[in-house]
């Protein structure tokens, strides 16, 4: 396998392509923007440029293919978030692929199946492509914690790009609208630059994970990131109404807070506005505590006369409710604390922060504070709480118990 000289080749070269793709690119929805990449916004525009990339792997002799893929949505303007962009990014060439065009992106899917995928932060990105396709590629590599793990503090996309190829990112579209069309050159030019050096990027802490000794480490982190996101189960529509702050309410104030939630709910969805732009949660809680206080409430005179009348008629239902329709607070099951958990915390945690300082890495890496609770209190398998990397940075402050069994 020729992994050691691909990434050498990938890690000199800042995969910055000069020339255009000889792939037929789809009319661009924007003039002047940069001219390296193809837009891509038909199946056969799509297919075409893959065989390229195909082509490309091809000729380098490489075993692996290897890609960058970053995604943008438009969470912060929509009802329903949309996968909007996804940016694709090879050895040689560079592509904006439209998944609102309308096209077939199998072809992409199937690309992304074959080889390893690298990403930023990744963990929003697999999550928009596991909605949109079901599917997750099965070897993702995260720059984000490779960075980490060499012990970098300032592990965003654009500080890694500063710090290691001295040039600023703007991220000035970050928080734009991903939905519009045409997508002006400045988003385009933000988007391309999303993954314009993951790949090179990549490469380069690969080599330096390797001679560290703690490629493995990066290798499982991210096996076990991709694993996460694959059985995290989507919250319960049941409980999304319980608001930061819910658990100071009585069940009556629930009734309220219920209430107001769906009617914001619906008001979002009948004008596709992401709820907070209708009313935000702390807004939402504090009508709740007022009504649970017997205080009136109102909405801004600027708002629409229906949304208003609609606001207070979700107020009536929900004060109409009967006593054994409102929501109650969960039941807690108490258990005795050990009167030994604390001191072992502290041990687990003061090993834990002397070995990263002499990783040079961050404490919470090893393992967070969560983690080093519940492996205190003698709650869950220790295998089932650290990766076998920190398990065995752990291994001489944990509590002596059978490996396997509890903590």
């Amino acid at each position: 396998m020729r992994l050691s000289s691909t990434l050498h080749e990938l890690s000199q070269n800042q995969l910055m392509p000069n020339a255009r793709s000889t792939a037929q690119s789809d009319s661009n929805p924007s003039s002047g923007v940069p001219d390296d990449f193809e837009y891509i916004a038909t199946t056969d525009s799509l297919e075409a440029f893959l065989a390229l990339v195909d082509s490309d792997h091809a000729e380098s002799g490489a075993a692996t293919s290897i890609c960058a893929v970053d995604t943008e949505a438009d969470s912060l303007h929509s009802y329903d978030e949309k996968l909007c962009l996804i940016q694709f990014a090879s050895p040689k060439r560079f592509a904006i692929i439209d998944p609102l065009a309308g096209a077939d992106l199998t072809a992409l899917v199937r690309f992304m199946e074959k080889g390893i995928v690298w990403m930023h932060g990744a963990d929003f990105d697999m999550r928009m492509i596991r909605r949109r396709f079901d599917v997750i590629p099965p070897v993702i590599y995260d720059t984000q914690t490779a960075a980490r793990l060499l012990g970098y503090r300032r592990f965003g996309l654009a500080a890694l790009v500063e710090d290691n190829y001295g040039v600023v990112l703007h991220k000035g579209s970050q928080k734009a609208d991903w939905g519009q069309r045409p997508l002006p050159d400045k988003m385009l030019e933000y988007a391309v630059n999303d993954v314009r050096y993951l790949l090179g990027m990549g490469a380069t802490f690969q080599e330096r994970l390797f001679e560290a000794g703690r490629h493995e480490w990066f290798v499982e982190s991210c096996m076990a990131a991709r694993e996460t996101v694959l059985i995290r189960p989507e919250k319960s529509t049941e409980d999304l109404w319980r608001v930061s702050g819910w658990g100071k309410l009585s069940p009556r104030g629930l009734s309220y807070l219920r209430s107001l939630w769906l009617w914001r709910d619906e008001e979002a969805r009948l004008n596709d506005r992401p709820p907070f732009k209708i009313l935000s949660n702390d807004q939402l809680l504090q009508f709740a505590i007022a009504l649970e206080a017997g205080r009136r409430v109102e909405l801004s005179r600027r708002v629409n006369r229906h949304r208003i009348e609609r606001f207070e008629q979700a107020i009536e239902a929900a004060r109409a409710q009967p006593e054994s329709d409102w929501p109650q607070h969960p039941k807690r099951v108490r258990t005795r604390k050990d009167p030994d958990a604390d001191s072992r915390f502290e041990r687990m945690r003061a090993h834990r922060d002397r070995v990263a300082q002499e990783l040079g890495i961050e404490g919470t890496l090893i393992a967070s504070r969560t983690t080093l609770e519940r492996l205190a209190a003698l709650q869950g398998c220790r295998e089932e709480l650290l990766l076998k990397w920190q398990l065995a940075l752990l291994q001489d402050s944990l509590p002596e118990v059978r490996t396997g069994g509890t903590a």
